[in-house]
């Protein structure tokens, strides 16, 4: 493996590449090509562990290590038993495999990955006399496997469990947002740590914890024990304590605050229990609070949340989207609120009209992110004003 040019693949969430792309040249990725829910780019060993660390869009970050074609499946085992193993892994390491196949010729991923996996034993045994194990919860060696019609390439997992897996949960509610969607909806709505951050409905905490961190430039992995690139043949553990060192010396100050409202206790227990574990509870406040009865009093002040409707609101969605307008247009003058739904009918009873609208996936939910700006009066009055300024 080339160190110093390493071809990586970053996978994350649809809608959010141009913001991973931003995050990898910033953290200097050379090459950076936004794909489908991934970004491609390269970088040396440094640059892979600092990704790693620290990239807070990122789901996994893959390395390709084979590309070959196949047009059937003792094609597919011939080239896979030929292929030097060894240099990726030794006999007495776990592995494991995960696998898309996007293929008329190839259709059962599961197979594939069974044929995978009898090819790199059998490699072994014919080798070593040895076969190594497979161990599918928490291997050494992570293999992924990706079949595009005939086209096969086989890469190294560099992170292990997935990146939205920061370490801090200990709580969630019914449907926690994933923290690397949390991540992206945040620098989508231009969050920087400069000035408030409100969440009025904030469930299990985890917009407030991705805000505290973006705020502290906290690294995203601060608080995961480890990676799978501890496991590889050329792990370098003084390159990746320098950088974890250089990254950890560059947290900020933050002196604005980070708020969260909930009228659920439960809710708010749990958002508690996942502050303190993120070791935020001086930064980020949270209180019961009934955002439709709650007024602005922060100065300047961003908005975001994941209203909570369907999960734990068992009233009409109609009416609860008609009280998000009536508190907005009434309480929140001056302020900039971006919320996430799946319900697209729904939320034109808020009454205003969207700024801007991301399409962005929760889960499988195909959602919109939406962007309402309050101002004081109406927009033309305002116009009017800035341009007697």
């Amino acid at each position: 493996m080339d160190t110093e040019n390493l071809k990586i693949q970053i996978k994350t969430f649809f809608g959010l590449e141009p913001i991973l792309a931003e995050e990898i040249k910033k953290l200097g990725g050379r090459n950076v090509e936004l794909k489908n829910r991934a970004v491609n780019c390269e970088g040396d060993l440094g640059f892979l562990y600092k990704i790693n660390y620290s990239a807070r869009t990122a789901l996994k970050i893959l390395i390709p290590i084979v590309e070959f074609k196949a047009f059937n499946e003792s094609k597919f085992y011939d080239k896979l038993f030929k292929f030097e193993w060894d240099d990726f892994m030794s006999v007495d390491q776990t592995f494991a495999i995960d696998s898309t196949v996007n293929s008329e010729r190839f259709k059962h991923s599961q197979f594939m990955t069974f044929k995978m996996k009898d090819a790199i034993v059998d490699f072994f045994q014919n080798r070593y006399g040895k076969r190594p194990s497979i161990e599918t919860k928490n291997p050494d060696i992570k293999f992924h496997l990706h079949i595009d019609r005939e086209l096969v390439t086989i890469s190294l997992d560099s992170s292990g469990d997935p990146l939205f897996k920061r370490g801090y949960r200990k709580e969630q509610g019914e449907a926690p947002i994933n923290e690397v969607l949390a991540s992206g909806m945040l620098q989508l709505a231009g969050w920087d740590g400069k000035g408030n951050f409100l969440d009025p409905m904030c469930g299990s905490g985890t917009l407030l914890i991705e805000a505290a961190m973006i705020a502290l430039d906290l690294p995203a992995q601060i608080f995961r024990r480890r990676f799978a690139f501890q496991n590889w043949k050329n792990y370098d553990h003084e390159l990746f304590s320098k950088i974890k060192e250089v990254r950890v010396n560059r947290v900020k100050e933050f002196t604005g605050k980070i708020v969260g409202y909930d009228i659920d206790a439960r809710m708010l227990n749990a958002a508690r229990t996942n502050i303190e574990s993120a070791e935020m509870e001086d930064i980020i406040e949270v209180k019961k609070q009934n955002f439709f009865d709650s007024k602005k009093d922060l100065f300047p002040l961003l908005m975001v949340f994941n209203p909570p409707y369907d999960e734990r609101i068992s009233i009409n969605d109609n009416d609860f989207y008609k009280k998000v307008g009536d508190t907005f247009k009434t309480h929140y003058p001056n302020t900039l609120a971006w919320l996430i739904s799946s319900d697209l009918e729904a939320v034109k009873k808020i009454g205003l009209r969207p700024s801007r609208k991301i399409k962005l996936f929760n889960g499988k939910l195909e959602t919109r992110f939406l962007q309402y700006e309050m101002y004081e009066g109406t927009k033309k009055v305002h116009k009017l004003e800035e341009n007697k300024k």
